[in-house]
């Protein structure tokens, strides 16, 4: 198959994914275990994005000025900071972190 074969299949099937989450019954939704489980599923995505983009740099595992961030990031957490202060602990520790290894 060719690239754009590929890419139409790829598409197709985005889309036949899309249209079967509007086909799910709401009564299946509205479950209490069903709420878990997308809850559970949504905070392992993102932890699991977040660990990628700070432990890789292409192919290679980099450990550098972000993974700091994110450990800091993960202590204003922890002490219950809000969001932007957490945001914000991650990137100047980073910052600093940089500048000292400039």
């Amino acid at each position: 198959m060719s690239l754009w074969e590929w890419i139409l299949l790829a598409s197709a099937l985005a889309y036949l994914t899309k249209l079967a989450g509007y086909l799910v019954p709401a009564r299946w939704l509205e479950n209490d275990h069903m709420t878990r489980i997308a809850g559970t599923l949504t905070i392992g995505l993102l932890a699991s994005l977040t660990a990628m983009n700070a432990l890789s740099a292409g192919q290679t595992l980099a450990i550098d000025a972000r993974v700091a961030a994110l450990v800091a990031a993960g202590i204003a957490l922890w002490l219950r900071m809000p969001f932007l202060g957490v945001v914000i602990v991650g990137a100047a520790s980073a910052a600093l972190i940089r500048f000292a290894l400039a």
